[in-house]
């Protein structure tokens, strides 16, 4: 099992930034790939940002959702995976969350919700003026 927990949510202005946190415990793997999710009030969770890594072959492949390229940024520090937020908008006002797998697959960076079998609690993000 893997354990996540998000943290650095909060309430930012248009324009302004946050860094979202991800800690990962358990039994963690030397690959897999981690991403971010959010849920907007009365829509779907949306995939936001993936990273695919293994530190035997030294990836850190990244894929975004075309609504936040440019802005977000995701990135890993040992079992910590985070997320920078720029530019933020009052449409990225979501519940953030962090999801896990264990599985690595050099051919493809997974982006669908049922490729990630383990899932934080969230994170509010609010951009408001």
């Amino acid at each position: 099992q893997v354990q996540l927990v998000e943290s650095g949510g909060g309430l930012v202005q248009p324009g302004g930034s946050l860094r979202l946190s991800c800690a990962a415990s358990g039994r963690l793997t030397s690959s897999g790939a981690t991403a971010w999710f959010r849920q907007a009030p009365g829509k779907e969770r949306e995939h936001v940002a993936t990273i695919r890594w293994s530190t035997a072959w030294n990836d850190g492949t990244t894929r975004y959702a075309e609504s936040v390229k440019d802005r977000f940024t995701i990135s890993r520090e040992g079992a910590t995976f985070a997320l920078q937020m720029n530019s933020l908008k009052p449409e990225d006002t979501a519940i953030y969350y962090c999801a896990a797998t264990t599985r690595y697959d050099k051919v493809t960076v997974p982006t669908r919700r049922d490729r990630f079998n383990y899932w934080g609690q969230g994170t509010q993000v609010t951009v408001s003026s």
